[in-house]
């Protein structure tokens, strides 16, 4: 209890801090040593996301896959063709369909760790509106027992909160796996954000070598009168003002170098480590790739011989990557509106429906089909089909 209140003090304290509470701590441990990037969830995106072209391309290729699948809703004795869960889902606000508002949250959920869902309830029931909001500004409050006992959301300084003790919360929160963190998820741009960084070094590197012409650096080496290799102040301020007009750039890419007398240009080729940058950058692309579970040959990631075809890493992708994300979002959400609805309904990934799984499916059926010591019931238990009314397993 005493560590328990010891936080409370500091939240109540200081409300206006939204940031992990592992975010200060490893900031401390980083002083000293190699300069990363902070790994505050504001800088990462910025970095990780809206920065860095392989993080771009794997979160936007899970958000849009996992939100494209089609979504049944199953009670326990059957499958609704409509219901009102299903109808909140297909029109969730007036500014957001269906695929937008599941596209934000498995993409807040990917790049934070954490997604929150706010539902929108003029009395106690289902929603009548579903918002997905910025997990940036959102901050948990622990109760006396250290479970959650409301959220706080911040925007411009003005902090609302929403009350979660009660048995029809207004907030989802969806979180990862996070192993030293009780109430906050731990992103894969976290466990990413080194490989990020190398990634986004070595464009920067690139670009400055384009910058500087895309040749080698060199030396100019002065030797004056009697052998004397010492500029005056003037003549070295000009020979820089020279070197940075006329010799520098792309515009100036290929311009012959004019040296007066006592001065000798002496070329130095690449060193094995600027050899060796691009294939740091496309280590540093697998592992952020890796870390997202995208298969890298979908990046379009050069080398990359895990998956015989692409049709192979294709099927790899649904199957380990946005089926597990997108059950498990929905199980949660599911859970969740059943609450609110004081109904018990299961919204799920119709399988049936994925190209990319239709081969396995369709051994599935075939499978299961010819199974002649099954009863219906059991058939379509083994489908993942709900049991129709009068089937039994006798």
């Amino acid at each position: 209890m005493g560590v328990i209140d010891y936080f409370r003090r500091e939240a109540q304290a200081a409300p206006e801090a939204k940031a992990s509470a592992a975010a200060r701590v490893i900031a401390v441990q980083s002083a000293g040593r190699v300069a990363w990037t902070a790994r505050d969830m504001v800088t990462l995106t910025r970095t990780g996301f809206a920065g860095n072209p392989v993080g771009f391309r794997a979160v936007r290729m899970i958000a849009e896959a996992a939100a494209a699948l089609p979504l049944v809703l199953e009670g326990e004795a059957r499958r609704y063709d409509s219901h009102p869960v299903l109808a909140l889902i297909q029109a969730p606000n007036p500014v957001q369909g269906r695929a937008e508002l599941m596209e934000a949250l498995f993409g807040q959920l990917l790049l934070t760790g954490n997604a929150y869902l706010e539902g929108v309830a003029p009395d106690d029931g289902l929603p009548v509106e579903l918002h997905v909001l910025r997990s940036d500004r959102m901050a948990l409050v622990p109760g006396a027992d250290g479970w959650p006992v409301a959220f706080d959301y911040t925007v411009g300084g003005r902090k609302h909160r929403f009350d979660v003790s009660g048995e029809a919360p207004a907030i989802c929160h969806l979180k990862s796996f996070h192993p030293q963190d009780d109430h906050y998820g731990l992103s894969p741009l976290q466990a990413a954000a080194q490989a990020i960084d190398v990634h986004n070094s070595a464009s920067r590197w690139s670009k400055a070598l384009l910058d500087n012409a895309a040749r080698p650096s060199g030396a100019i080496v002065y030797r004056g009168e009697g052998g004397d290799g010492t500029m005056t102040a003037d003549q070295y301020a000009r020979l820089v003002d020279e070197m940075e007009t006329h010799h520098q750039g792309a515009r100036n890419a290929g311009r012959p170098m004019l040296l007066e007398g006592g001065l000798d240009w002496k070329p130095m080729g690449f060193s094995p480590s600027d050899m060796e940058f691009q294939k740091t950058k496309e280590a540093a692309a697998r592992e952020i790739a890796l870390a997202f579970g995208v298969p890298p040959m979908l990046l379009g990631i050069q080398g990359d011989a895990t998956y015989a075809n692409y049709q192979e890493a294709h099927r790899a992708f649904y199957r380990l990557t946005v089926l597990p994300l997108a059950t498990r979002v929905a199980a949660r959400v599911s859970d969740w509106l059943a609450r609110l609805a004081g109904e018990a309904v299961v919204l799920k990934p119709d399988l049936d429906q994925v190209p990319a799984l239709s081969a396995e499916r369709d051994a599935q059926w075939q499978r299961v089909s010819t199974a002649d010591f099954l009863t219906e019931a059991e058939k379509r238990h083994l489908l993942g089909l709900p049991v129709l009314e009068g089937d039994s397993d006798g």
